[in-house]
C-alpha cells in the first residue's frame, strides 16, 4: 500500500456502507493503523461498520477538532513521515471540507507528502446536483451569523450575489433551527428567488425540494427537520 494521507469519507447518516462508499475504500482502511479523527468514538464505530473483524484496539487515533492545539496537530503526521500510511476521518461526509481535517491536510501539503482523497458522499455536491441551480459557479458559506441583524444582512448579501454573479449560494444551520431558517429566508428574500432545502441526503428520510420563496410561503407537508442535517441553497429566480 502506498504511503499517503488518505482522506476517508463517512456516510451522511444511517445508510448502508455499500450504498455510498466504494469497495476500494475498505481495502485502503484495512491497510491503515493510524487515524486522525474528529471524534474517536464515532470513528471506531464507523470502522467497525466497514469491517467487523477490524481489531480496533490495535489502531492509534489522534483527535483533531476545534479544541486541538496547533502544536499537537504538527505532531500527528509523524507516522506518515516514517513511511506509514495514515487516514483522516470526519464525523460525516468528506474530510477537510467544512471540517477541521483541513488543518492537517495543509501541513501534509507543506511537507510535500502525498494526499489521496477517496470517493464518498458530499452534501455540498449532492445538493447542488439535485437543486437545479447553477453548478458552474457556487459557494459554500458554512454557518450564517447567529445574531438576527447580522444574519439578515448576510442573507441579503448572499442573495445579491446570486443575481449579480449568477452564483448558487449554500449554507447550513444547526438542525433545531432549520425551520426558523426557512421562515427567515421566506421573510428576507425576494419572492422570485429560488430556495432548495436538502435534508437527510442519501438517507431513508431524504428530502430535497426546490421552490421559489413565494411558493415556499404556501408550501404544505414540510417534514420535521428539527433533528436532520440540512443544507440550504438559494439562487436567482
Amino acid at each position: 500500500m502506498e504511503t499517503a494521507l488518505y482522506l476517508i469519507p463517512v456516510e451522511l447518516g444511517e445508510t448502508p456502507i455499500s450504498q455510498v462508499l466504494p469497495a476500494y475504500n475498505r481495502e485502503v482502511i484495512l491497510g491503515i493503523r493510524h487515524f486522525i479523527v474528529e471524534n474517536v468514538r464515532s470513528a471506531r464505530r464507523f470502522l467497525k461498520r466497514v469491517e467487523q473483524s477490524i481489531d480496533i484496539d490495535s489502531l492509534t487515533f489522534y483527535t483533531l477538532n476545534k479544541h486541538t492545539s496547533p502544536k499537537d496537530i504538527t505532531t500527528y503526521l509523524e507516522p506518515l513521515l516514517k513511511g506509514e500510511p495514515m487516514g483522516v476521518i470526519s464525523e460525516a461526509g468528506c474530510p477537510a471540507v467544512a471540517d477541521p481535517g483541513a488543518d492537517v491536510v495543509a501541513i501534509a501539503q507543506r511537507k510535500h507528502l502525498r494526499v489521496v482523497p477517496l470517493v464518498g458522499p458530499s452534501s455540498i455536491i449532492l445538493s447542488v446536483m439535485a437543486s437545479g441551480f447553477n453548478g458552474q459557479s457556487f459557494a459554500f458559506n458554512g454557518y450564517l451569523p447567529i445574531e438576527a441583524g447580522e444574519r439578515t444582512k448576510k442573507i441579503k448579501q448572499l442573495e445579491s450575489r446570486c443575481y449579480t454573479e449568477n452564483q448558487t449560494q449554500l449554507f447550513i444551520e444547526t438542525p433545531y433551527r432549520n425551520h426558523k431558517m426557512i421562515d427567515e429566508l421566506c421573510h428576507v428574500c425576494r419572492p422570485q428567488t429560488r430556495l432548495c432545502v436538502a435534508a437527510g441526503i442519501t438517507c431513508q428520510d431524504e428530502y430535497i425540494r426546490t421552490l421559489t420563496i413565494q411558493d415556499w410561503k404556501k408550501a404544505k407537508g414540510l417534514p420535521d427537520l428539527s433533528k436532520t442535517p440540512c443544507i440550504f441553497l438559494i439562487y436567482k429566480g
